[in-house]
């Protein structure tokens, strides 16, 4: 029996099926309106660095064919087989879209699904209609995503441009239209064919006698029999292709010659010192070699590098086109991800709050800016618990977050974490918590001790299925609990429920009479079975 599921839900595919060869089939339509249904293979960092694995009309099959595009078939408007062993391991995320060709609105469409079959059982679908949409042209319908496991998210996210906006924000370029379309290309040779013949034995479902009971997929087998291939329909929007391979640069003439310049460095890395690489798009070349380098779009030049007859504080470096504002802020552009919780940088937490359809719990004035229609009331504890959080130092100050809309929290610059629970438990100090799902349950914890960080005795302890918002000073590193594992309680953020907690004095009697020792008189001991962690931050509150 299929599961159903709704905007936000996750799950590993070994939870679904012990299959890794599926089919994927997505339903839309509107009066009058036609789709392109794509699937964007991703790397690491959630970009088309690779253009071979942007599966469309154009492009039906990556090339170890471990994603290839069917065709229109059994109901659904356009699917997919995926072989999740064959993915190779640069591809993280498999990001299954729907764009409109042509005018129209994602709040037009009727209702539609993404569904997984696999075994010839189809065992997820993913319903959602247009109301859930505005004036949006493109949906992000449903990620294959890789974290330690494939797994599987009905994401439901409208987008603000047709496809050629997506393919843009997934580090993709649009070609420019050319004077004569491009001969079409055949389909795949395993395409089924026309309806109105039986579906080949390995493909996809064969067309349901009711829309409430659509048959199944049979499981993936034996190649279909040779049928002539369907013409692919001509399309007039311009054509769509993923980063393009430069051109190869000139040859650099020797050294020591005219014209001779050094080559510029590759491309900076996350981490790298900034001149250390080729600039971002956006920011000016590297200088001739023995010149100073122009300063970055926006900023003033060093002092005594301004050209002459510059005046002081204006910024050098700006390109002669007139989009060079928007190349110089591209670096910070909002992140959109499909999930509920996306970290900006390191310090800002974005929450889409029309995923997942409950409310988030934040820490009143954390709210830097929201996005859409978002409700903040106030969230009271009651007197209980004021009285509970006033006797032990766990008290926080909470406010609701509620609505459709994407809400981006901060605090002070802390560093910022988001931490899943799935069913399990984490302990956190109050005064390190940012934000949290309301579906989370929360209760102080005694600890039999003293020194704990926010409160003598005690620590709030978060567990059922969401994502708590931790915050640290700088970069926390996590340690393994084993019985000889220490921390100081003034630097400890959080531990693993699981952990036992025990008090360590280094303080003695005799050595309080003189002056002089270390000043580290109390540690927490962390014992507990493999597994179980500790956070820690390189401060002390």
């Amino acid at each position: 029996m299929a599961r159903e599921f709704q905007r936000g839900h996750k799950a590993k595919i070994s939870d679904l099926t012990p299959g890794t060869d599926l089919y994927v089939g997505v339903q839309i339509a509107a009066p009058g309106l036609t789709f392109d249904i794509s699937c964007f293979g991703l790397d690491a960092d959630e970009q088309l660095s690779d253009d071979r694995y942007f599966i469309f009309f154009n492009q039906p099959k990556s090339p170890e064919e471990s994603i290839q595009l069917l065709g229109a078939q059994s109901g659904d408007t356009e699917s997919f087989r995926v072989t999740l062993d064959r993915i190779p391991a640069t591809i993280h995320k498999l990001s299954f879209t729907a764009t409109l060709d042509g005018a129209g609105q994602m709040s037009q469409v009727g209702p539609g699904y993404l569904r997984i079959v696999a075994g010839g059982e189809e065992v997820v679908r993913y319903a959602f209609t247009g109301s859930e949409f505005t004036t949006e042209r493109a949906v992000m319908l449903g990620d294959f995503y890789l974290k330690d496991v494939w797994r599987f998210a009905a994401v439901g996210q409208g987008f603000d441009g047709g496809l050629d906006a997506l393919l843009r924000n997934f580090g993709g370029e649009v070609a420019e239209e050319e004077e004569a379309p491009a001969a079409p290309q055949a389909a795949p040779g395993f395409a089924p064919p026309a309806q109105a013949t039986a579906p080949p034995a390995f493909g996809a479902p064969p067309a349901p006698p009711a829309p409430q009971a659509p048959q199944p997929a049979p499981s993936f087998g034996a190649p279909p029999a040779p049928a002539p291939a369907p013409q692919q329909p001509m399309h007039a929007a311009p054509t769509i292709a993923a980063p393009l391979t430069p051109q190869a640069p000139p040859a650099p003439a020797p050294y020591g010659q005219p014209g001779h310049q050094p080559p510029p460095p590759s491309q900076p890395q996350f981490g790298q010192v900034p001149g250390q690489g080729t600039p971002p798009y956006g920011q000016p070349a590297p200088a001739p070699y023995g010149q100073p380098a122009p300063a970055p779009y926006g900023q003033p030049a060093p002092f005594g590098q301004q050209p002459p007859g510059a005046p002081q504080g204006v910024p050098q470096g700006a390109p002669a086109a007139g989009a060079g504002l928007h190349a110089a802020l591209q670096l910070y552009k909002e992140t959109p991800t499909g999930q509920r919780w996306t970290p900006q940088n390191k310090q800002l937490m974005r929450v889409d709050l029309t995923m997942g359809g409950a409310g988030v719990l934040a820490r009143q004035g954390s709210m830097v800016m929201y996005q859409g229609k978002v409700d903040f009331g106030y969230k009271g504890a009651g007197f209980v618990g004021r009285a509970v959080g006033n006797a032990t130092g766990q008290e926080m100050q909470l406010m609701r977050c509620s609505g459709r809309g994407q809400v981006f929290l901060a605090e002070e610059g802390s560093y910022l974490h988001p931490i899943e629970l799935q069913g399990d438990a984490i302990c956190v100090s109050a005064e390190s918590v940012l934000a949290f799902d309301e579906s989370l349950q929360y209760e102080v914890r005694r600890v039999d001790g003293h020194g704990i960080p926010g409160g003598a005795l005690f620590t709030m302890q978060f567990q059922g299925t969401g994502t708590v918002i931790i915050k640290t000073h700088g970069t926390p590193v996590v340690l393994p609990v084993t019985p000889t594992t220490f921390a100081d309680c003034n630097a400890v953020v959080a531990w693993s429920a699981a952990s036992q907690v025990i008090v360590s004095s280094q303080v003695r009697l005799r050595r309080n009479a003189y002056p002089g020792h270390s000043g580290e008189t109390v540690n927490l001991q962390f014992r507990g079975a493999p597994g179980n962690f500790i956070v820690v931050q390189p401060y002390e509150v």
